[in-house]
């Protein structure tokens, strides 16, 4: 089937090619960091986590939410998602490997991931993580491909992919609950040390990874013949808004727990996220704007999704809402989470974070990769259903 990846239409080799110079552009970023060091990343002694990791706790979140479109297809036998299961799979193959490549590049040396192997730890969260994204990615790489070759064949699949089938929706869930368990478990960290981070974690991937989805699906639409079916994108809309809703609700349960209990640690994080805090005549505030635009797409997102809701909608209302939120969960997750645990740091002095040119070099080269790899996949999973049609 691979094969069905090298035929394209003009426009399929154009994108294929502006990815490619952002890999070209990552890859170079990259051999600059690993020659002189960390020192290029705007990561310091008070802000140890930045961009990188940033990325991969949102990734994770987007390569979980495949489970939304799992779930209801072999679980509760819903037949619309029939054409749209697969996407989710191969989102999730994307998105892990891009979870991955964060990871390396974040750790500076690649051959110390193999400390992890060759050292097993299995106290440490960190070697939990590693093991559910291992394991998640090779669950969503055999089902997905002997499923898509079973329907290109047009028989019913192998009775024993079922189980690795089954086994992937929990798995689904352990992975960004062990992501969540890698803040949670920081007793230092007052703004990451709370019982509600795996829950919000989870109700953020159910919205953004099938917002992706649907994105992708509305784009096919027009340039690649696939119709994915009005019934199937309309349950799933529903699906991210009600996710959308309940992290809403989390976000809200976090900002009551802080201010009413009032504890300082927790309250700093989220004024400087949100407000900015002023100390000796300077005002700590680079990420509030991003904030409050994310506060505002947010929002935006659910209003759009509620008209969709309650009233006949089309696809640009539909792929903007999705756009939306994708990128309201980003700002929160990809930014705001990770940055607003460091800031103050646990001696209270503030240390602005400002990623430099060569990590976020990088970090679009793997975004690029990521996208590339889901390119291709569904280019093939649309050749299969060009195929059987």
């Amino acid at each position: 089937m691979i094969e069905k990846s090298l035929k394209g239409k003009p426009a399929y080799w154009i994108w294929l090619a502006f990815l490619g110079v952002f890999i070209v552009i990552g890859a170079v970023c990259y051999v600059r960091q690993y020659l002189f060091g960390l020192g290029l990343t705007g990561m310091s002694r008070d802000v140890s986590w930045g961009l990188y990791i940033s990325q991969f706790t949102y990734l994770v979140g987007v390569a979980a939410g495949g489970l939304m479109l799992v779930l209801p297809f072999y679980i509760h036998d819903y037949k619309a998602f029939g054409r749209i299961t697969i996407l989710g799979e191969f989102l999730a193959i994307a998105a892990v490997i891009m979870c991955l490549m964060f990871v390396m590049v974040d750790i500076g040396q690649p051959l110390r991931a193999m400390n992890m192997i060759l050292h097993p730890t299995p106290h440490s969260m960190l070697f939990w993580d590693m093991v559910v994204l291992l394991g998640y990615l090779s669950l969503n790489l055999i089902c997905s491909w002997v499923i898509l070759t079973a329907e290109r064949k047009q028989v019913h699949p192998p009775k024993w992919v079922y189980i690795f089938v089954y086994i992937s929706i929990p798995w689904a869930v352990s992975i960004h609950t062990v992501t969540a368990f890698l803040y949670a478990g920081l007793p230092g960290r007052h703004f990451w040390l709370s019982a509600i981070i795996a829950p919000r974690f989870l109700a953020s991937a159910f919205a953004a990874g099938p917002a992706l989805v649907v994105i992708a699906c509305l784009i096919m639409k027009r340039v690649a013949g696939f119709d994915a079916g009005k019934k199937a994108l309309d349950k799933v809309a529903t699906i991210i808004m009600y996710a959308a809703i309940i992290n809403t609700f989390f976000v809200l349960l976090e900002f009551f727990t802080a201010y009413y209990s009032n504890v300082p640690g927790h309250i700093e994080s989220l004024r400087y996220l949100f407000f900015g805090i002023t100390e000796h005549g300077h005002t700590y505030n680079n990420l509030v704007p991003f904030m409050w635009v994310g506060v505002f797409l947010n929002f935006l997102s659910l209003g759009m999704f509620a008209y969709l809701k309650f009233r006949e909608g089309n696809d640009w209302i539909l792929g903007g809402a999705c756009a939306a939120i994708f990128l309201a969960l980003w700002i929160d997750k990809g930014l705001g989470f990770v940055l607003g645990g460091f800031v103050p740091s646990m001696l209270g002095h503030i240390t602005e974070y400002y990623p430099k040119a060569n990590e976020i070099g990088v970090t679009l080269g793997i975004w690029a990769t990521g996208f590339f790899i889901m390119t291709v996949l569904y280019k093939i999973a649309i050749g299969v259903e060009h195929e059987i049609e």
